[in-house]
């Protein structure tokens, strides 16, 4: 217990994740279309969608700590001094013994995302630290193998996607390339340095091997055995071929090694949509033919992107279930989704489950409260497409994704009241069209003075039960 409770204490710190994140994962610079007519398709269809749900939940849960960065040893990692890295590892590993969320309800967990206007998943089925969320027959390594095994729900992947297609969602695997518990990765003859894999593939070019057929072979069991799958969501960005570590990637700063460490996307991708037949590949950071969509992580970038993006960012501080969890409010999360959206990208929200299986009140309260938003003026979201001029002042700019209706939302700063008129130069509405605010579903009354529009709203005419993040207006643009 006291093992426990100092290793937590000491994590616990750390857990936010998002600094640290951030320098792990930088967004590529550089971006490939794909040219297969039925990904092409895919990556349209995801990009209607805008607002997703990201799900991490894993041994993590059990002390409630950071996801698997802990047993890394990089500068940034603060563990317990007074403890053996050994012992670390030993008891990290240990908690699949303990992992039993008899509570699993992704039932409640696809029913929040809904609530909250999101429209596709991305479940995290093994994070770096090997634990596997599905029922792969490579390891014993799982939460189908641990005391959860007798439960009906045992292959956990399955019943989560399941539950969020029922809600109608996109559904995207997690899976990282990196495993640090097998020993095709972290062989056990070797310290473990950092997040790489600890031996010299060049001269152990049979342990590669093994790893490489490891990995595909569990990338094939999910393509395989969960039905639909639309996203394959590959972390782990320095796992990449070794002509791929270009001048960008260095000055990351993440340790690279010497050697490659290539694990042969074309043939995981070819395997891949043989079996689920435009499958959108997302191989973060490692831009080429798999890196469908760009992935920069708790941030949103400084401009508009003429490629598909999606920001993904925590609901919390960290990606898992931490306790005393800081939520950001419902306005923030909303104003990053505005401006995500204007800048023509999608926003993955993280949340993450408790040990028990079942997510936070917390959580989905703030969820709910986002979605009440969303349900009113979802229609300047979902379906969208960037307009050249996207931003003036505190009011962002989408257009329908067919054309013909264009979209003003007015920001509007936490703890300030309905403004009594809005504002915006340039995107001016047809001359003599007429301009409908979504909350109410009616006309407003508007001038355009020297390329300014000014929207008067009618006193009284809009019931704030709860604080109004933003305004919505759908106009026919002039030009």
């Amino acid at each position: 217990m006291r093992l426990r409770n100092l290793l937590t204490a000491a994590l616990l710190a750390g857990s936010c994740g998002g600094f640290a994140q951030n320098t792990i994962h930088p967004v590529s610079v550089a971006y490939e279309w794909p040219q297969e007519p039925a990904v092409r398709a895919k990556l349209d269809q995801w990009q209607d969608q805008k607002f997703g749900m990201i799900i991490h939940w894993g041994l993590y849960a059990v002390p409630g700590m950071i996801e698997s960065w802990a047993l890394c040893s990089e500068d940034w990692i603060d563990r317990d001094s007074t403890i053996g890295y050994d012992n670390f590892k030993n008891w990290y590993w240990g908690l699949s013994k303990q992992f039993n969320p008899t509570q699993f309800a992704p039932e409640q967990w696809a029913a929040a995302g809904k609530a909250a206007g999101m429209r596709y998943l991305v479940f995290t089925t093994k994070h770096h630290d090997g634990f596997n969320m599905f029922d792969t027959k490579q390891t014993d390594f799982s939460i189908a193998k641990g005391p959860f095994a007798s439960n009906p729900k045992a292959d956990v992947a399955k019943y989560v996607f399941d539950a969020f297609r029922k809600e109608g969602f996109m559904i995207g695997a997690y899976f990282s390339k990196p495993d640090w518990h097998t020993e095709y990765y972290w062989w056990p003859k070797y310290a473990t340095a950092n997040r790489n894999n600890n031996y010299d593939i060049r001269k152990n070019p049979w342990r590669w091997n093994k790893y490489k057929e490891f990995t595909y072979n569990q990338i094939g069991e999910l393509m395989s055995n969960y039905g639909q799958i639309d996203i394959l969501w590959l972390d782990g960005g320095w796992v990449r071929p070794r002509e791929s570590v270009t001048e960008e990637v260095l000055s990351w700063g993440a340790p690279i090694p010497d050697w490659s460490q290539d694990i042969d996307m074309p043939k995981i991708a070819t395997m891949a949509r043989s079996k689920q037949p435009g499958i959108l590949m997302v191989d973060r950071t490692v831009h080429g033919p798999y890196e469908n969509y760009q992935t920069p992580e708790q941030r949103i970038p400084d401009k508009q992107l003429p490629h598909p993006w999606e920001s993904c960012m925590t609901l919390g501080g960290a990606w898992g279930w931490v306790p005393n969890e800081q939520y950001k409010s419902t306005t923030k999360v909303i104003h990053s989704l505005i401006e995500i959206v204007a800048k023509g990208g999608s926003l993955l929200l993280g949340v993450g489950p408790k040990a028990d299986g079942t997510l936070p009140t917390e959580a989905t309260e703030r969820l709910a409260a986002i979605g009440a938003w969303m349900k009113v003026n979802g229609e300047a979201i979902y379906g969208t497409r960037t307009v050249t001029d996207y931003q003036d002042g505190n009011v962002y700019f989408t257009q329908q994704k067919t054309g013909g209706t264009w979209y003003a939302l007015a920001t509007i700063k936490e703890g300030d009241a309905l403004p009594a008129v809005v504002e915006w130069k340039g995107n001016l509405p047809k001359k003599g069209s007429k301009v409908k605010w979504l909350q109410t579903g009616k006309e407003v009354k508007y001038a355009v003075t020297d390329g300014k529009v000014t929207i008067t709203l009618p006193a009284g005419s809009l019931k704030q039960t709860a604080p109004t993040p933003a305004l919505s207006f759908s106009f026919t643009p002039a030009q």
